[in-house]
């Protein structure tokens, strides 16, 4: 029973080790989806043009080479400029492209909680009809005037 524990233990702790060697090796479709063709300006798994072709045979080669993502991805700019890359590098103007949306999202998140919290803290509104605290009742002239006032509106 130890012996079995022991194996299984084992065979449990090496296989991250196993699994994260398999996934440093990519695929033409890792690559494919993260790249620009550079003539269509597309996608290249969505590009089909001859230089679109010519590109993901470079890459198969560079695969089949046993070169990581990474190394592919210089190799790729190297040979065909940044642009090649479906995502812009994180610094400067590139940057702000993906942090101004967040922060704006950010913005108006903190502006709906804080409005809801202001709308929630409001006292209820009294009916329209219902009478003002502190008012007395009309003097006979105005309640007069009032009352001549409606029936004009009334006809």
């Amino acid at each position: 029973m130890r012996r079995v524990l022991l194996a299984l233990s084992l065979a449990l702790a090496l296989l991250p080790v196993g699994a994260a060697s398999a996934a440093s090796v990519p695929t033409l479709p890792d690559v494919e989806d993260e790249v620009m063709c550079p003539v269509c300006g597309t996608s290249l798994n969505l590009a089909e043009s001859p230089q679109a072709d010519r590109e993901r045979a470079f890459i198969r080669s560079l695969i089949d080479r046993g070169e990581t993502k990474g190394q592919i991805k210089r190799r790729l700019v190297d040979q065909y400029g940044p642009q090649v890359l479906a995502t812009p590098p994180g610094s400067g103007f590139d940057l702000a492209a993906y942090l101004v949306p967040i922060l704006i999202g950010i913005a108006a998140l903190l502006a709906l909680v804080l409005a809801l919290a202001r709308w929630r803290g409001r006292k209820p509104r009294a009916p329209a009809n219902a009478p003002v605290p502190g008012a007395g009742p009309l003097a006979p002239a105005d309640a007069r005037r009032l009352d001549e006032d409606l029936a004009r509106y009334d006809r």
